[in-house]
């Protein structure tokens, strides 16, 4: 049976361009409407087939477009431009930042559709965007459009990944990668809510739960959350067990996500600890009222404007990079 999106469609027209794009980005909604127009129905029946295959499948891809736009390197400008799809062994993909990050396949389906019906016209670097789109929607969350028309980058080295946001990094520097790209505080946070669907490693949860400045546990966890997360985590046990980032709402896209950072229930580290910086923690509150449904602002809605803010990090169009044949390789 298909998956229909629960919430009310929301469609959002942002031209954000961030500070780090080096030309005015000439992106587009229906980018393709003339030259592919089948292009957005045969993403979406892709990843449509791929979370019924797979349930985790959402959250790949959602993950998937975030590091494929979340590079830093200084100075250059890397960006949303499928670099991370190339296969190869200085290949981005291969950097300890992007470890775990998969959905590949999903995508190179996508594409060799693509070409078959339209050859050399739609991107890698779309796909990737489109399909995360999809993947939220499909999830229970926003139905968003996003602007088209980005090319695809022409290197990928695992240099481009050094120094990706980690959980364990204080907020504050956390919070600086993100304002570096252009993005705000509050895109910080809401590009963090991402985790509301998906799983995190025990590997990730290890010093959090027993080896936390002071030889303890994380003061911020729950002390009611806490033995379930050293239940499912217990010190030298398999860390390659898996548990969901957002307690109790793995494969569902909602706020609880939220409410479980404020209250005490956030699985990773670095979603906690935006309940401890002032800035942050106003924004996860701004959502938390009593009265939010009819007053407040909308989670969802702000939820996609961010993944669009950042779907135009560094992007190429125009004359720059290239359409590639296959997602995994420069022509």
């Amino acid at each position: 049976m298909a998956l229909i999106p629960t919430l009310t469609a929301i469609f959002i027209a942002c031209s954000f361009i961030g500070p780090h794009n080096s030309v005015m980005a000439q992106l587009e909604f229906g980018f393709y409407s003339s030259t592919c127009p089948k292009a957005e129905q045969i993403v979406n029946s892709v990843v449509q087939q791929s979370v019924q295959a797979n349930s985790r499948m959402a959250a790949i891809l959602l993950r998937l477009h975030f590091h494929d736009c979340f590079v830093q390197v200084p100075l250059l400008f890397y960006g949303c431009d499928g670099s991370i799809l190339i296969e190869g062994d200085k290949a981005e993909k291969h950097a300890f930042g992007h470890q775990g990050v998969q959905g590949f396949d999903v995508i190179e389906t996508a594409k060799a559709q693509l070409e078959s019906e339209c050859r050399g016209v739609v991107s890698c670097a779309d796909i990737v965007a489109m399909a995360a789109r999809d993947a939220v929607a499909l999830s229970g969350g926003p139905v968003y459009q996003v602007q088209t028309g980005r090319r695809d980058g022409l290197t990928s080295n695992t240099s481009a990944a050094v120094d990706m946001p980690e959980v364990t990094e204080p907020i504050q520097q956390l919070k600086n990668k993100f304002l570096q790209k252009g993005l705000s505080v509050k895109d910080f946070v809401l590009l963090n809510a991402a985790h509301t669907i998906g799983t995190t490693a025990c590997f990730f949860m290890t010093d959090r739960l027993y080896n936390f400045p002071g030889g303890t546990s994380d003061p911020t966890i729950n002390p009611v959350f806490l033995p379930e997360l050293e239940a499912t985590c217990p010190k030298n046990g398999d860390v390659n067990v898996r548990l969901a980032a957002d307690r109790e709402s793995e494969f569902k896209f909602d706020d609880s996500i939220l409410r479980n950072i404020r209250n005490g229930f956030a699985v990773i580290e670095s979603d906690a600890k935006l309940y401890t910086d002032a800035e942050t923690k106003n924004v996860v509150d701004s959502y938390m009222g009593p009265l939010n449904f009819l007053i407040g602002p909308n989670f969802g809605a702000d939820f996609a404007e961010s993944m669009v803010n950042m779907g135009m990090i560094d992007v190429k169009t125009g004359s720059q990079g290239q359409i590639r044949k296959v997602c995994s390789a420069f022509n």
